[in-house]
């Protein structure tokens, strides 16, 4: 990653996961010749990124070993085939109870079976170990070791010998399913490392899965958890966003405009690069369309614009921004404005930050526009995170100059309008657009309240969509609560009689 802070040692040889996002978030992959403990509930991805393990290691040309103690090797094979990973020269040894222990005779009846079982299956294990001397090895299975142990202390003694006798040289991981219900924490102080696979239930949505590395001697790390997913080609880590890892892009800020010769006067000129402006208002008063005013402004200007969108869809999206003059279908083609949507349902936080930033320094995106923070709110497992999320993405956007517009819908249409989450101390520009009645209609009006890198109008104009058109009147300086949605007359209305019957509000 990028200006990261995160280092590997020259001197300190490496042994990579096979997994980019995992690698990072151990700074640079698993310190080779230790042991690791890889834990998680069933169906967490221990056994898929274990094969991306071997598979790594067959890639860069070691020798691997995979004991199973559970799975067969056909169920293994299947599991790389379908993620179409190259397990060619994969040594397998598997280790499960065979027919001849199903039978009466094959049952123990004076000997326990871990003083038969299980020396037999450390003595096999051993041999292998001995007879490869492999350069990375995986057990999958000490739920069994520790089930054929009589007690923790031989279940411990058993994981010792095993780690004492593997070769000085050899990475070793160490899968477990978690089925006990006390907390093993003596195997944690045996391992060098401990990395840790949780899944998280939610009731509607697809199971949000994190990752988090508890232990690892010597070496930094990023810290707490990682969202992962897993998909064809395995187990996909999102590292965590730090935005102090990435340094502040200098110069060359400037201000950008919507090419609305009002609109920009409101905001005091245009749009500081570098910022971020939350657009807040009810349903339906125009927040989508001057944020897109803007993506549209600056793939006119020959840049890029990537525009995520959790509600609304491509195709309504791009039609409505039609009627209103703005051609996305062009831009979409020229590749100058990139559209993403998303579903809530199915998208983690951690993913989500990973196409912003993967379209600003893969796509040189230098508008970013997200539809809405509603939406995002909704794809996080608890909304006392989304502060903390938004200010390392806002702060990476910042530092990397950026022109973020981030719209946030709000409940109620007229009068008494709540936010959903206050994150507004976040943003560094604020616009508010509301509806208010006038003459017997129902009129809309947009204010920039907030503005931190400069000077910006403190007035109230009328905003009219269409047709064919985005409008942006003159100050509203006969009115008094627009922004309430009932305003009074305190002036002269603009036909010049103060007769009681209001304002003309003409364009």
């Amino acid at each position: 990653m990028a200006n990261a802070q995160l280092t590997t040692e020259p001197e300190l040889l490496r042994s990579r996961c096979g997994c980019s996002g995992l690698d990072d978030v151990l700074g640079g992959g698993l310190p080779s010749g230790h042991v690791y403990l890889l834990e998680g509930e069933p169906g967490s991805g221990k056994t898929t990124l274990a094969l991306q393990f071997m598979a790594e290691g067959l890639r860069n040309g070691e020798k691997v070993l995979f004991v199973t103690l559970s799975e067969s090797r056909a169920d293994l094979l299947s599991v790389g085939r379908s993620h179409r990973l190259n397990l060619e020269g994969i040594r397998i040894l598997e280790l499960r109870p065979d027919e001849e222990d199903l039978k009466p005779e094959g049952q123990y009846t004076v000997f326990h079976p871990a003083e038969v079982e299980l020396n037999d299956r450390v003595q096999m294990i051993m041999k292998e170990v001995n007879e490869l001397r492999p350069d990375r090895l995986v057990i999958d299975g000490l739920s069994e070791v520790r089930m054929l142990s009589k007690d923790p202390l031989r279940y411990r003694r058993q994981i010792l010998s095993l780690k004492e006798y593997a070769p000085a040289s050899c990475t070793v991981l160490l899968l477990d399913d978690r089925t006990s219900r006390q907390v093993d924490l003596e195997l944690h102080s045996i391992v060098h490392g401990v990395i840790a696979l949780s899944k998280i239930a939610v009731e509607y949505g697809k199971t949000r899965r994190r990752v988090e590395v508890t232990k690892l001697r010597g070496c930094a790390f990023r810290e707490g958890y990682h969202d992962y997913l897993i998909r064809m080609g395995g187990v996909v880590v999102y590292p965590r966003l730090i935005a102090s890892e990435y340094e502040e892009i200098p110069a060359n800020r400037g201000r950008v405009g919507s090419g609305i010769a009002e609109l920009d006067s409101l905001v005091g000129g245009g749009l500081d690069r570098g910022t971020s402006t939350l657009l807040l208002g009810p349903a339906g008063c125009g927040k989508t369309t001057i944020a897109i005013r803007w993506a549209v402004s600056a793939a006119e200007r020959g840049e890029t614009a990537s525009i995520f969108l959790f509600e609304e869809t491509i195709a309504t999206l791009v039609q409505r921004a039609s009627g209103l003059g703005m051609n996305l279908q062009q831009h979409i083609q020229s590749g100058s404005i990139k559209i993403t949507h998303l579903d809530p349902a199915e998208m983690s936080p951690g993913e989500f930050v990973e196409l912003v930033r993967k379209a600003v320094e893969q796509e040189d995106t230098r508008t970013v526009v997200i539809d809405s923070l509603n939406g995002f709110l909704q794809a996080m497992p608890g909304e006392q995170f989304l502060a903390l999320h938004l200010h390392e993405l806002l702060t990476y956007l910042n530092h990397r100059g950026v022109v973020t517009l981030m719209i946030l819908a709000q409940m109620g249409m007229i009068g008494a309008i709540q936010t959903p989450a206050d994150i507004s101390y976040l943003a560094d520009n604020i616009m508010v657009l509301r509806y208010f009645e006038a003459q017997g209609e129902v009129r809309q009006a947009i204010s920039m309240i907030k503005k931190r890198s400069g000077a910006h109008e403190h007035t109230i104009r009328e905003l009219k969509l269409g047709p064919e058109r985005i409008y942006v009147g003159e100050p509203l300086r006969d009115f008094h609560g627009v922004l309430s949605g009932i305003p009074a007359l305190v002036g002269q209305g603009t036909n010049g009689h103060g007769n009681g019957h209001g304002p003309r509000l003409d364009n």
